[in-house]
């Protein structure tokens, strides 16, 4: 080589070197690799190549780069950066799901810091294996390998290794439950990503993990503020990459908002930026599947979930609801409780136990949903953001429906519309309209069932949620031909009820408890005839009476008691009876009665004691 071409290619490391400082990535990138190919470059021009590199998205040069530079570095007698160009090795080949190739790097690294004295390259080893451990789900390592980073960034006023430090030991406080300290730390790592003095490495990575865990917290207002501070420095950063997970995490909040064109629009942008970054890539594909999900659109949903599991992503519950959808349920229960057994940390159980309560209630598997449930309690009670709060609330009053506490099931519901309607998520709100009209349905109020139906059409409608409104109109077909089978009247309801029967039989034996009943019957029959009552059902030792009036039912029940007490003056002995009166509106169907007021004078004769009305 002449002087003139040593000359040429020192200046155009110089300039590549500038291009670099000034984060023109690709122009770094294209200097770098020129002068690579003329001179051959030094190790620290092989770093900055790699990491131009891993920035203008040539993920194999960047690669290729790295283990260069880790050669060099050995063979220049500097153990502690072939350690560093190691880690940088474990973690790239990490995010593309080589991770046999990833630990291999990582124990690279390992050995060639064993016997050397501590340097802020201790912490970065601590610092990966912190992600080795939280992904294991071994949360104390975690959380020591944590500190670890921080105290050896703080002994060498390392910056970079204090900030990953601290949001090492803020995301993994959160997985233990402790949100609110945890998020402290988070908060103090990525003010200081913001304030500036960090790598765009180091930046980056606080970035996407204060993001993801607000996220997985579902605090999108926090999240949102810093989506948007993550855009904005990716912007002077010059990045395409993180923006893409910027995308994904915004899709998620657009999903919420039922704003679903834009949220694909975000998505699907997404997974094409982040198509060199696999790890990345599945989020995308997993939110796709999501969006299309809420949209009916069955088919796309599939696909999105399954492209996200072929790169190992985690379908559920996507997939599961869509065989749900289709009618399969058992496929649907057996996908659920696979991906359950697998999940350990709160957050992530969040996300599933929603859908299993969904699911085991079609498989009338209560005793399974009911665990699930409490279990969602206990989330929204250790984290206790508003999202979390109404899918707890919700999913307890989806369990109430389907085991008949009609009350209490509406009352939660209502809590959670509230709720859903404070987040502004309008998808979730309408589900729950449409389990309180169920609820209503189940009193007997078709005319609250029927406004609530209205209201969760109305917002299918709009939203595009094309499944979801088919279902609704199905349900409002049913309304209109249950009302047109039935005669709405006002009647008053008699329940009465023989108090302790069973200890009764057990006391008297079967013979003589029969003897009894039967004569109670008779003489309750009189009765009723004689003050205009209808005897709708009896069951057991009870009776249902339909009056026409308040005051011919009140009698009769009067005089029920008054029968009972003189036979038990005069025989010694007669059962005693409680009676429930309700007037109100029922519908009858034939010579029966249905709806609300029948379910109110049940529940009105059960409160009433021994002789009691």
């Amino acid at each position: 080589m002449t002087p003139t071409d040593k000359v040429t290619a020192e200046n155009t490391i110089a300039a590549g070197r500038a291009a670099f400082e000034g984060h023109a990535w690709q122009e770094a990138f294209d200097l770098l690799s020129r002068a690579d190919a003329e001179v051959g470059l030094a190790p620290e021009d092989l770093e900055r190549l790699a990491e131009a590199a891993m920035w203008a998205l040539r993920m194999d040069e960047c690669l290729d780069a790295y283990e260069r530079a880790n050669a060099a570095y050995v063979d220049a007698g500097n153990p502690r950066r072939a350690a560093l160009m190691a880690l940088h090795l474990a973690r790239e080949h990490s995010g593309r799901l080589a991770q046999s190739v990833a630990r291999g790097w990582l124990n690279r690294a390992s050995r060639l810091l064993e016997n050397q004295p501590e340097s802020p390259e201790h912490g970065y080893l601590a610092y990966m294996q912190y992600h080795a451990s939280l992904t294991a789900g071994d949360l104390d390592s975690a959380l020591q390998k944590g500190r670890e980073t921080f105290e050896i960034g703080s002994r060498f006023a390392d910056r970079d290794l204090q900030a990953l430090g601290m949001e090492a030991q803020g995301q993994t406080l959160v997985a233990k439950g402790q949100a609110s300290e945890g998020l402290a730390l988070l908060d103090e790592a990525a003010a200081a990503a913001v304030a500036g003095g960090l790598t765009v490495r180091s930046s980056a990575m606080i970035y996407c993990t204060m993001v993801g865990t607000c996220r997985g917290l579902y605090d999108y207002s926090r999240a949102g503020a810093w989506i948007n501070a993550a855009r904005r420095w990716c912007d002077s950063a010059s990045l395409t990459y993180y923006p893409g997970t910027c995308r994904v995490n915004r899709a998620e909040i657009m999903r919420l908002r039922g704003a679903y064109a834009e949220a694909e629009q975000d998505a699907s942008l997404a997974r094409d930026e982040l198509r060199p970054f696999p790890a990345l890539a599945r989020e995308a594909l997993y939110e796709l599947g999501e969006i299309r999900l809420r949209v009916g659109d069955l088919a796309r949903a599939e696909d999105a979930l399954r492209r996200a599991h072929e790169l190992g992503r985690d379908p559920q519950p996507g997939l599961a609801l869509v065989r749900l959808a289709h009618g399969e349920v058992e496929a649907a229960s057996r996908m659920i409780k696979l991906s359950l057994s697998e999940s350990w940390e709160h957050l992530g159980r969040a996300r599933l136990l929603p859908a299993q309560v969904e699911i085991a209630i079609v498989a009338q598997e209560l005793e399974t949903a009911r665990a699930a449930a409490d279990e969602m309690d206990t989330i929204a009670e250790i984290y206790g953001t508003e999202v979390l709060r109404a899918m707890a609330t919700c999913t307890r009053g989806e369990l109430q429906l389907a085991e008949g506490e009609t009350s209490a099931a509406l009352e939660n519901l209502r809590r959670g519309l509230r709720l859903w309607q404070e987040i502004d998520a309008p998808y979730e709100a309408a589900r729950a309209r449409v389990s309180m009209a169920r609820g209503y349905r189940a009193d007997g109020d078709e005319g609250s069932a029927r406004l609530e139906l209205d209201a969760a059409l109305s917002t299918f409608e709009r939203l595009g949620a094309a499944l979801d409104a088919k279902k609704v109109r199905e349900l409002l077909d049913e309304s209109k031909r249950e009302a047109a089978k039935g005669e709405r009247v006002t009647r008053t309801l008699m329940f009465t009820d023989i108090v302790k029967s069973t200890s009764l039989v057990e006391a008297m034996g079967d013979e003589a408890w029969e003897d009894v009943l039967r004569w109670h019957d008779e003489a309750l029959r009189s009765l009723f005839s004689a003050h205009g009552g209808e005897e709708i059902k009896h069951q057991g030792d009870g009776f249902f009476v339909a009056f026409n009036g308040g005051r011919p039912a009140l009698e009769c029940a009067v005089a029920i008691q008054r029968r009972l007490a003189e036979h038990r003056r005069a025989h010694g002995f007669a059962p005693q009876v409680r009676i429930g009166l309700h007037s109100s509106e029922a519908t009858l169907r034939g010579r029966d009665y249905g709806g609300r007021g029948v379910h109110l004078a049940a529940r009105i004769g059960a409160l009433a004691g021994a002789s009691e009305i």
